[in-house]
């Protein structure tokens, strides 16, 4: 449902961190004309808050609770009603910028979502998984939150969510290493919230699922047109989905084991 526009409204700008140094500043950069800047962090041994407080952050510390929630308790810290969430090793770009202010001028509905561009390997992904990635990241705390999921975390809006131009750009610092062991730890999270669900695997999805998936990212969106780098975003991808659905059928044997 629409909502009548009530005039220009103000916002925060909200990031949870940690060890973030190398990257919180561009992203803080990016907001800059967002009305209150938040950054909640949960024990940098870097320089990150230091790098955030001098470009005008308020930086409160909370320990870690997992994605979805921490991700809430920044919400339900910032000064505003109107939040836009922000990860510390994305940018806005001047076009979204522009089209974020355009629409907080007379808000015509609760929450807004925009395309995420994203760099892997060196290359802006626009095909296949990496763009255009929908990403619903501007709402009225008051109609949307955030979902308590511990890995792949997202906000949940009562109402209709609006579009808007221009790209959140994705760009993120970590070695392929770092990257492989950080889905190693998503998928074990995928498999027990699974498990913990009610939900169960077969082999046919072992087997069929990373199959589906790479055709419809690599043929049927294009991951083919991005190159070596979107093979690979997209392979890893497929091997993910076949990591979720063994962990979860490990799971699965183990119940009832000692």
């Amino acid at each position: 449902m629409s909502v009548p526009s009530t005039g220009p409204v103000r916002i925060s700008a909200v990031i949870i961190a940690k060890n973030e140094a190398e990257a919180i500043g561009a992203c803080l950069e990016s907001l800059a004309f967002a009305d209150e800047l938040l950054v909640v962090d949960s024990g940098s041994t870097d320089d990150t808050v230091g790098i955030a407080q001098r470009l005008g952050a308020r930086v409160i510390h909370q320990d870690w609770l997992g994605y979805g929630p921490q991700k809430q308790f920044a919400v339900d810290a910032a000064a505003h009603d109107w939040v836009l969430c922000v990860d510390a090793d994305e940018r806005v770009t001047p076009a979204l910028r522009e089209s974020i202010g355009a629409a907080l001028a007379a808000p015509t509905h609760h929450a807004y979502r925009f395309a995420r561009c994203n760099r892997f390997l060196g290359r802006w992904l626009r095909h296949g998984e990496g763009y255009p990635d929908w990403s619903l990241r501007l709402f009225d705390r008051r109609t949307a939150r955030w979902s308590r999921d511990p890995v792949h975390e997202k906000v949940i809006a009562t109402g209709p969510v609006a579009t808007l131009k221009g790209d959140l750009l994705h760009e993120s610092a970590e070695t392929l290493a770092s990257y492989l062991e950080k889905n190693n730890r998503y998928t074990s999270l995928q498999a027990k919230a699974l498990r913990d669900a009610g939900r169960g695997t077969s082999v046919a999805r072992l087997v069929l699922s990373p199959f589906a998936r790479f055709v419809k990212f690599y043929v049927l969106r294009l991951g083919f047109l991005d190159g070596a780098a979107g093979f690979a975003h997209i392979a890893m991808g497929c091997f993910n989905t076949f990591l979720k659905n063994a962990k979860l059928m490990e799971l699965q044997r183990s119940r009832g084991r000692p």
